[in-house]
């Protein structure tokens, strides 16, 4: 390998492939119905694609205590019960403010809905919508929460 390839490669191929990811924590929200389950979806504040709710880490809270207060913040649910384990995982890339992309890593973590309330922080940035998980897999981008919704 020339000086020149070399280079190329310790200051700037190496770096992106070894960047380190970011970390989110998603709510997988549920409920139980007589038509069987189903899952809670809302609207990105910027795109309007469909997607769980999620968020970063929050100072004082594990990754389910973080997942439920993105759930509280960006769909208004109340928690009737938290899985303090993941059930899964996906990947996704964000693109930043400058235009670059970051690929994000993010903890799903099960919560059993109590009620939905009709105040809540970003009730006016976002649309929510209760569906079946062969529908919600259906309306998501990303392949990994496809499929761990259809394992619902």
């Amino acid at each position: 390998m020339t000086k020149w390839l070399r280079n190329i490669w310790e200051e700037v191929a190496r770096p992106l492939f070894l960047r380190p990811h970011r970390v989110q924590f998603g709510a997988l929200c549920t409920r139980e119905t007589q038509d069987g389950l189903q899952v809670l979806l809302i609207t990105s504040r910027d795109t309007g694609r469909w997607i769980i709710p999620k968020g970063w880490p929050i100072d004082g809270l594990d990754g389910a205590e973080a997942a439920r207060q993105e759930a509280w913040e960006e769909a208004g649910v109340r928690a009737q019960s938290l899985s303090k384990d993941p059930v899964g995982q996906y990947t996704y890339d964000k693109i930043l403010k400058d235009g670059a992309s970051q690929t994000v890593v993010t903890n799903v973590y099960r919560i059993e809905v109590q009620e939905l309330a009709d105040i809540y922080p970003e009730a006016e940035e976002r649309t929510r919508e209760w569906v079946s998980p062969v529908i919600a897999a259906g309306r998501v981008q990303e392949p990994e929460l496809r499929a761990l919704l259809l394992q619902l």
